[in-house]
Order: C-alpha cells, then structure tokens, then sequence
C-alpha cells in the first residue's frame, strides 16, 4: 500500500510531465516516413518536439513501422494525408509551430507524368502553401526542395558550366525541357513557393528552403520501394533498368552527393532559426564520377579526388553545418 508520501511523489510527476508536454513544440512532418523524413523525424524526436508525420496511408503499417522504433517515439503522431485534398490540410497543420514539407514523391519511372509528378508536387505546393496561411500560430515553415531548383539537368551541369566551375545559389537557376520530369515538377514548385513569399511580403511565419544534391545513406527503414535506396543499389551493381541510368554509366558523369543524415541536420537547424526568410540552401557535399561511387558502395577505395562542383558555403555560415566525407556514407550502403 503506497504512503502520503509515494502518493505525493507520483502526483508531482504526473503534473511535471504534464506541464512538459504542454510546453512541448509540435512540427508537422510531410512525408515524415520516406527517406530523407526519417531522419527529420528522428532528429525532431531526439530534440523533445512532438511529432506529427503524414504518410499517404495509414493501412500500409509496412512504410511507418521502424518510425514507432526511434526513441521518444511515444512522441510521434502518424495520421493520413494526401497533400493534393485541400480540406485535409487543416486538421494537419492544426496545432503545429513547424511544418517540414518533404512529402512529393521521388520518382525516376512514371506512367502518367501529371497525375505521379507534377500534381502532387506543384498543385500539392499550392494547396499547402494556402493552407498554411490559412492556420495560426505557425513560426516556421521549412520546404525540402531539390537542387533541381536550381539546375534541372542535374545530375548533368547546367548549361554553359564545365566541371572546373562551381555552381552556388547567386548562378540563375537552368531550367530545360529537356530535363528529367521530377526535376522539372520540383523546378516549378520551387518557383510557386518564390512567388508566394514575393507576393506575401507580411506574413506571421517564415519560410526557408533546402536544395539537396544526390542523397544517399543508409535507411532507417527496410523498405525495399524506396527510390534513394535504390539508387544506390543499381549503383552499387551496375545496373540500368533505363537509358537515363545508362547514360550515367556511359558518361561516368559526375555526381554531387549529400549525407542523408547531414541535410536532416540541415533542415533541423533551418527549422529552428530565426531570421533565414525567403532563403534557399544548397545542400551538398562532395562528387565523385559515378564509377567512383559504384566503388565505394562495395567498399572499395576510389580512383579520382573528390571535387566540390555545388557551393553549400551558404548553408556552412548561416546554418553553421559541416558535411561529412562521401566515402563514409556510402560504405554504410549494405544492401
């Protein structure tokens, strides 16, 4: 039987951890369980905010299972969203000080290029940029981009750079037809996202935006549909299921790539900053010729130098991040 004193004890932490989770920060992540959201939500949880992760549904447990495996993962909220219902978005944002938006798909095959690519990720921009305005008491709100915000040739240079040039985010941004349709679809969305702030010059929230290269790592999930992963898997092969991923093999073109978990850190920091409105960072760390990646996904040394063809110097000062060695992340590709 518990005394006066267990009694006290344990009502005083109940009323602790209450008033914990009170003060508790809540961010929204879209798209909180692919493979660079993973990480966000990881980085989200180990910082003490509650959680919030869209996936696009809620029967499939398969894509969201290794999320309730983080730790303080009696922190983290799953619910269903498709970012293109606009009456859906509300009941999402509610109650969020940050949104992350990572929730377009990845995809290198597509069918139907309108209804996979590009309405998702330019008409699903438009609707949660007007739903966000829409909610109060949002601070921050932080876009997953794509360097194909600013070069839709990538992983290509774009027009008129060589491979001794480096590309930072004072060059215009290329865009070509030519280009693959998802770095197309993320080229528009990224425009539509400029001209909101451009147009909305007294809004209660920031937004900041982070342009990544090629990322790669290891996953948090065991998902076998993940298009990072595999990426790096055909890489690590040599396989082309396409004439895209064979032109790759063919020119041995040279790849700009990023840790997974750097630009998580990345995006934590932009999360978390005040003062960084209107602004997009490339997120990049060194490039290797893709048979020097295939290299160092079977754990092997590569041939040639590094080289730093995308500037994050940006992204260095303002968000004060660091990007690990290349040769590193893609050793812990065990697939």
């Amino acid at each position: 039987m518990m005394s006066c004193e267990d009694y006290r004890v344990q009502i005083e932490k109940l009323l602790k951890n209450n008033q914990i989770q009170t003060n508790m920060k809540t961010v929204g992540i879209i798209g909180g369980a692919g493979f660079i959201g993973s990480y966000n939500t990881q980085k989200f949880l180990s910082q003490g905010y509650h959680v919030k992760v869209s996936v696009m549904d809620l029967s499939k447990k398969e894509k969201y299972a290794h999320l309730k495996q983080l730790e303080n993962a009696e922190n983290l909220e799953i619910v269903q969203l498709n970012v293109e219902d606009k009456s859906a978005l509300p009941d999402f944002l509610k109650g969020c000080q940050i949104v992350v938006h990572g929730g377009t798909p990845f995809q290198l095959d597509v069918e139907d290029v309108q209804a996979e690519l590009f309405d998702p990720t330019i008409k699903g921009t438009e609707n949660f940029l007007e739903a966000v305005q829409a909610t109060p008491r949002i601070e921050k709100v932080v876009f997953i981009a794509s360097v194909a915000a600013y070069n839709t040739n990538f992983p290509m240079l774009p027009e008129g750079k060589t491979d001794e040039d480096q590309i930072d985010e004072t060059d215009k941004p290329f865009m070509s037809e030519e280009g693959h349709p998802y770095a197309q679809a993320k080229f528009i969305a990224n425009q539509t996202v400029e001209k909101f702030i451009a147009e909305h010059p007294n809004l209660d929230f920031e937004i900041t935006t982070v342009s990544p290269v090629g990322v790669m790592g290891k996953s948090l999930s065991d998902r076998q549909d993940s298009t990072s992963t595999g990426i790096q898997y055909l890489f690590k092969n040599k396989i082309a299921p396409n004439p895209f991923i064979q032109m790759l093999y063919d020119v041995d073109v040279l790849w700009a790539l990023v840790d997974v978990a750097d630009v998580a850190e990345a995006i934590f920091i932009a999360a978390t900053t005040k003062g960084l409105h209107g602004k997009n960072y490339l997120l990049s760390g060194e490039s290797y010729p893709v048979s020097d990646v295939s290299l160092m996904l079977n754990h092997k040394a590569p041939k040639n130098k590094p080289r730093l063809v995308y500037s994050s110097a940006l992204a260095k000062k303002d968000l004060g991040i660091g990007f690990k060695p290349l040769e590193g992340t893609l050793n812990s590709y065990a697939a």
